[in-house]
């Protein structure tokens, strides 16, 4: 085993051809992830009238908001089993079981009877399919990463790995996309009654799209390299020789800290910020979903670019600028939203640039942290803790500060308080040991 600062070549030769099939292949799981989880983000208020029936909307939006954060909850859970599977089965067959799960439980929810016709069943049906998306979910992206990043050309690695990434954000802007078409199409009444079931189904087709890509891809040639290593040592993990990083504490926490404000942005600005426009600046659906849709598209296109700009000049500044840019910019962005819609523009613009600077360079972070024997676990599990406590709550958290406070602006520091618990990770991070190591070859 050599050492990842010193080692001058990659185990095995990357071909192009491959690599770019793998991109697809790999990218694609995450927005169909990212679709799933927007689609009930952009029908919380038709969900919460169907299985949370209650005088006060707010009350019902706010249970909505609960059980969409539970299945973040439970990505931790879907890390640690999946992402043991991932670095123990490969990248590969475990990509394609979590598709198959995600698309299955995500068109069930589409088919869910309401409260009015099977009463509190209804509600625990609910919650149990958005446990099982929780679940496949938390084992996507350490997968989807490690995938990706073990299929990079030399020197691509941030470029590559972030359209995990953009295909989350563009997963978000195809459920904005599906929710707004819906939204003009069909009646309110109508919307509310049935119409809100098909952006669920549309999972069954995407589903076997993905399914279709994943098969067709090969295992990568990073984890061929430590079944071999398994192999030589006769099958026994105990007898490899040891990484060069040590898990701990500090080096986790380090890790999940310099990750929270991608959790924190992505999640406000685009799964919760259609209702909370609404909830909040009293602002129609349709505008509501436009507005957001143009954070997706801005974020969509900005964290590749973001994500090549850290090959070239490392994962640290471009991460600091969009934690700091958070931290300074989150307050603005609500006053200009409120100010109406060509305030709302500028404010969701800003946003989508944000996600940009935090999610371009962060999964590349995120897998040149973790050896490849473990980066589909290490990269999952603290993925998801962090999504689970800053991310899944992100809905919840706003709207609850704007209840409490009945300020609409007061919402922004929950963002802000995300991007200094980033920043302060970011400068523990370059003060620590394991500093900055893009364009490095990766440690087996």
């Amino acid at each position: 085993m050599v050492d990842s600062l010193s080692r001058t070549s990659e185990p095995d030769v990357i071909d192009v051809a491959a690599s770019r099939k793998a991109l697809v292949a790999g990218s694609i799981g995450n927005l169909i992830e990212w679709y799933e989880f927007a689609i009930y983000g952009y029908m919380a208020p038709y969900i919460a009238s169907q299985f949370f029936p209650s005088e006060d909307p707010v009350a019902s939006i706010l249970s909505t908001f609960l059980v969409f954060a539970l299945a973040f909850f439970m990505r931790p859970i879907g890390a640690i089993i999946f992402g043991r599977l991932t670095d123990k089965i490969g990248r590969r067959p475990i990509l394609v079981t979590i598709i198959l799960l995600m698309s299955v439980s995500t068109a069930l929810i589409g088919l869910l009877p309401t409260a009015a016709v099977i009463g509190a069943w209804a509600t625990v049906l609910l919650v149990i399919l958005r446990m099982a998306q929780g679940l496949s979910a938390g084992g996507e992206l350490g997968g989807a990463v490690s995938f990706l990043v073990e299929n990079a050309p030399a020197g691509k690695r941030g470029l590559y790995a972030s359209w995990t990434f953009a295909g989350s954000v563009f997963g978000f802007v195809l459920g904005g996309g599906v929710a707004t078409v819906l939204a003009l199409l069909i009646p309110a009444p109508q919307m509310a009654e049935w119409g809100w079931r098909i952006g669920f189904l549309i999972a069954v087709p995407l589903g076997i799209v993905a399914l279709i890509l994943r098969l067709a891809i090969d295992e990568t040639p990073h984890f061929k390299n430590v079944l071999r290593e398994r192999a030589e040592a006769g099958g026994v993990e105990a007898k490899l020789p040891p990484t060069k990083i040590k898990f701990s504490f500090s080096f986790l926490l380090i890790t999940l800290l310099v990750l929270v404000v991608y959790n924190a942005v992505g999640n406000v600005f685009q799964v919760a910020m259609p209702t909370y426009l609404g909830t909040a600046f009293a602002l129609p659906a349709v505008e509501a979903y436009l507005l957001t849709l143009l954070t997706g598209v801005v974020a969509g296109i900005s964290v590749p670019l973001f994500g090549a700009l850290s090959d070239r000049v490392g994962r640290f500044p471009v991460l600091l600028a969009g934690a700091i840019g958070t931290v300074v910019l989150s307050y603005p962005m609500y006053l200009l939203m409120g100010s109406g819609i060509a305030g709302g523009i500028v404010a969701l613009f800003l946003a989508g640039i944000l996600i940009g600077l935090v999610g371009g360079p962060m999964p590349a972070f995120l897998s040149e942290r973790f050896p490849t024997r473990n980066r589909g676990t290490g990269v999952a599990v603290v993925y998801g803790i962090s999504i689970a406590i800053f991310g899944g709550g992100a809905p919840y958290a706003i709207t609850w500060i704007f209840s409490v406070t009945g300020n609409p602006y007061a919402a922004s520091f929950y963002t802000i308080f995300c991007g200094l618990i980033s920043v302060i990770g970011l400068i523990a991070w370059r003060l620590s040991k394991d500093r900055d190591v893009y364009n490095k070859p990766l440690e087996d």
